[in-house]
């Protein structure tokens, strides 16, 4: 196993996120502890000493049942991670009684990794309002030593990543960030890995391989990949990429059997950096999945002075390219529940007036025409 220095720490590359833990007939809510146990148990021989849940996963239960398999060993010898459950604004007046709640469920009497959760456009300002006291009452956690280190997990935009930095960013010692050769440009993770360096915190990457997409590839794309490196699997390549990006500290993975458990431990007892020719191949490739898919805005922002309802439309094509890609998901919807109704896509009156002038000749009434019907709006 590889490991990353942090702190005074050795922390394994590879940690095991318990999103996507295995489960019974299909229902997300009924965890299989027996096969999630057996995972824990390879990957314990196997070196991995980071483990990921949170309040919400698998509707409640994987704190709980990672809270069980995980009491089976001397604490010492693992890390235990979970967040206070942000993306539910109704959860912002309960920072204490969560927290306690937590504790109880994971068998722990101190977290070694805490987050805020989901920083985004949605929470941001209840996130940074002090009447919450939730900054308040993590740091004093932090004191007393039930939180050894503090940190944030984002999807939301960079903007918002500055807002939370520019509160709390020197009090953060590590944040989870959307991270993989695809959302390199798409979701600009570049862009927020720089503004990370830039106050020292280092990186833990979560969605590796964007939901499984990048788990398989076409065969086109695979028959590049395999001239570079015949030996390679498509997943690794994600894994490789990551291993390449300097400030990468830990990558969680939600691995949902035994046999990907096994397969991603095995390409993190290895480094093998990209170099500059698979770098280029890889991130190539990234951008041809994407052409076909996503309508070519290049923010030129045109558009929004001719509009007669005000839209912010550069943005609501971005979060229009992230639904289509992504087939659905959560981040658009998340980042338009913070957006007022007559500044989402519904509110496009389809006049035309931005198409006249984009310089793309995107179809951009129908586009959000789309997008509210995919929203259900």
């Amino acid at each position: 196993m590889i490991y990353r220095n942090f702190q005074d720490l050795k922390l394994s590359a590879l940690g095991m996120g318990a999103m996507r833990l295995p489960v019974i007939n299909g229902d997300d809510a009924r965890i299989d502890e027996d096969a999630a146990a057996e995972m824990v148990a390879y990957a314990m021989k196997k070196g991995v000493n980071y483990y990921d849940t949170a309040w919400g996963y698998h509707n409640g239960n994987s704190e709980t049942v990672m809270g069980k398999v995980l009491k089976q060993y001397p604490r010492e010898n693992f890390y235990l991670a979970t967040k206070f459950p942000g993306y539910d604004l109704a959860n912002m007046g309960k920072v204490e009684e969560i927290f306690e709640k937590q504790l109880e469920k994971c068998q722990t009497d101190y977290f070694d990794f805490y987050l805020f959760h989901n920083v985004c456009e949605m929470n941001i300002d209840a996130y940074l309002d002090e009447k919450y006291g939730i900054y308040e009452y993590l740091m004093k956690q932090k004191a007393n030593g039930r939180i050894r280190h503090l940190g944030f997990s984002a999807h939301g935009s960079y903007d918002v990543m500055k807002r939370f930095l520019k509160a709390y960013g020197k009090d953060m010692e590590f944040c989870q960030i959307q991270l993989n050769y695809l959302d390199w440009s798409f979701q600009g993770a570049k862009a927020k890995a720089e503004l990370l360096k830039e106050y020292g915190i280092p990186v833990w990457v979560m969605e590796p391989l964007r939901g499984g997409k990048l788990a398989t590839l076409s065969e086109e794309n695979e028959k590049l990949l395999r001239k570079l490196r015949p030996e390679e699997s498509v997943p690794a390549w994600a894994f490789r990429f990551l291993q390449t990006i300097p400030d990468v500290k830990v990558v969680l993975s939600g691995m949902s059997n035994l046999q990907q458990l096994k397969e991603n431990i095995q390409t993190y007892e290895e480094e093998k950096p990209l170099n500059d020719e698979e770098m280029t191949t890889l991130l190539r490739i990234a951008d041809g999945m994407l052409k076909h898919k996503i309508l070519p805005c290049t923010a030129c922002r045109y558009c929004v002075s001719h509009c007669p309802q005000g839209l912010d439309i550069p943005e609501l094509l971005n979060l229009y390219n992230e639904h289509c890609f992504t087939e659905g998901g959560f981040i658009a919807p998340m980042a338009l529940a913070s957006y007022p109704d007559d500044k989402k896509p519904q509110a496009c009156i389809g006049c035309r007036s931005c198409e006249a002038v984009c310089p793309q000749q995107i179809k951009i009434s129908e586009a959000m025409s789309d997008f509210a019907e995919k929203l259900g709006a």
